[in-house]
């Protein structure tokens, strides 16, 4: 299908029409919570999965927060008269956001109310029928159609660092989600994306949040970044799918395999300054005789430290059908869907993939002579937003690699907060088969523990060096307290790495 399908969009260079649109939007609380409110809680979600029959049966009055859902959330046309009532109408139609048909009007994208982390009222544009999220949610196979808030964008906007820098860069914008955020610490935000229409989207996006523009630049990659430029903060959600050919600007990425997500990542660090952070989200191969460890090692580009999770793991056949039904193939008649599943599973065999995983991948450029790459397997729940988890990781990171053992030993350590133990064993048995420390914030974690581990843990409160302690255990356990100091700094660092223990100041 062709661009040419999808609507017209409104005009970038009518500020006021927007301002104006804004304040009547806020006027009538169309807004995330008072989409909440209004819907319930079960409707609301509901348009996550991209079901929209309980937000339609819930919109069925003529209260303005009602008709704004149905105009410009769930793509019904309702009466000029009543809009008229609530919008500056005339101004909307002349400047593109609406279309008139008969007595009626229809919005000419979606726009979905979206609140930021602190408050703010932020309004999300799409394409027609790409507001709601969810597999399956796309409006329109048109190559260039333009997403809008999904469970990818959300997840990045989570892990990514909030502290404030002077530039970031937002590469491969879609809606402009991640510039958004990034207008709320970063004194200047520079946009990009293969897609004119995207460009165009995020720009509205930006405007009618009432925030300021960002540099809006065309191109792939990191091809609209000058040679000299450089970001405190990277950000990409990019077209990360692994398919065959490139249907769909916005997930494929058009090179083979994992080519993209490699490329993006390998190119990142000569582009960011020192101490800044690039974050990603990916998919990567599962390749038969290669460790996809190893495989994701060899993308970290030199002078940067990394921290890879793999939060999924599907297999080619899971992969092909979830990307297949994304596009809306599997409402196509049944020889055109097996032709296109069969074409996803000749790619994959071809080169011998046998799984895909999909994760996260954070950079932070510090030029250390020896770099920290950390390449780990999550797949639990864990607490968002985990942008300041993120942060913490490699401020510890940095922390490990300033202090050997003996500095180590010297060192007072607290324990994190929310961390609790937990014994398991057989009932009745005299003592546990094994200890876990466990996180309730941030990443959740769990670990082992020996009991050395355990009773040092539990005695960190900050008044006495790893060492005194260590030297207290082998009293109470009747150990040589010098093969103890010996043998227990990578236990120690373990647990100051994965954040059960914080070193004091």
């Amino acid at each position: 299908m062709s661009n040419a399908d999808l609507s017209p969009l409104p005009a970038t260079d009518r500020p006021d029409v927007t301002a104006r649109l804004r304040d009547a939007l806020l006027g009538a609380s169309y807004t995330a919570d008072g989409l909440l409110e209004l819907l319930g809680a079960a409707a609301y979600a509901a348009l996550s999965r991209s079901e929209t029959v309980p937000a339609l049966r819930a919109t069925r009055g003529d209260a303005p927060l009602e008709l704004l859902v149905r105009l410009f959330l769930l793509q019904q046309p309702v009466p000029y008269a009543r809009v008229a009532a609530i919008l500056p109408a005339d101004a909307c139609l002349e400047s593109g956001w609406l279309v008139r048909a008969g007595d009626e009007v229809t919005a000419t994208v979606d726009v979905r109310p979206y609140g930021g982390a602190d408050g703010e009222d932020w309004f999300i544009v799409s394409d027609l029928g790409c507001a709601v999220g969810g597999a399956g949610g796309v409006g329109s196979r048109a190559e260039g159609v333009v997403l809008g808030v999904g469970g990818a964008s959300t997840t990045l906007a989570g892990l990514t660092v909030r502290t404030p820098v002077a530039a970031a860069l937002d590469l491969g914008t879609g809606s402009g989600i991640q510039a958004l955020h990034a207008s709320r610490h970063a004194t200047r935000v520079t946009a990009t994306d293969v897609n004119p229409r995207a460009l165009h989207i995020a720009a509205l996006t930006l405007a009618l949040s009432g925030v300021p523009a960002a540099d809006l630049r065309e191109g792939s990659l990191f091809e609209p970044v000058r040679e000299d430029e450089r970001y405190d903060l990277i950000v990409s959600n990019p077209p990360f799918v692994i398919s065959p050919g490139a249907r769909l600007t916005y997930r494929d990425g058009g090179m083979t395999g994992d080519d993209l997500c490699r490329t993006l990542v390998s190119q990142a660090g000569e582009r960011l300054a020192a101490g800044g952070f690039a974050q990603f989200l990916a998919n990567w191969q599962h390749v038969e005789g290669e460790e996809w460890t190893d495989r994701l090692r060899s993308w970290v580009p030199r002078g940067c430290d990394a921290w890879i999770v793999q939060r999924e793991v599907q297999d080619i056949t899971q992969y092909a059908e979830l990307w297949l039904r994304d596009a809306g193939d599997h409402r196509d008649d049944v020889a055109a869907y097996q032709a296109r599943y069969d074409a996803w599973l000749d790619e994959f065999e071809a080169r011998g993939v046998r799984a895909v995983g999909f994760g996260w991948i954070t950079l932070r450029r510090t030029d250390a002579a020896e770099p920290s790459v950390t390449v780990e397997e999550w797949p639990h729940p864990v607490e968002q937003p985990l942008g300041d988890a993120v942060r913490a990781h490699f401020d510890r990171i940095d922390y490990l690699r300033a202090h050997d053992d003996a500095a180590l030993l010297e060192a007072c350590f607290t324990l994190a907060g929310e961390v609790v133990q937990e014994q398991v064993g057989l009932p009745g048995a005299e003592d546990p088969e094994h200890v876990v420390l466990r996180q309730h914030r941030g990443m959740r974690r769990a670990t082992k523990v020996d009991t050395v581990g355990a009773g040092f843990a539990g005695v960190c409160d900050g008044t006495m060096s790893a060492g005194r302690i260590l030297d207290a255990i082998a009293q109470l356990l009747g150990e040589d307290p010098v093969l103890l100091r010996d043998r227990t700094p990578a236990q120690i660092r373990l647990l100051v790495e994965q954040g059960f223990i914080e070193p004091v100041g």
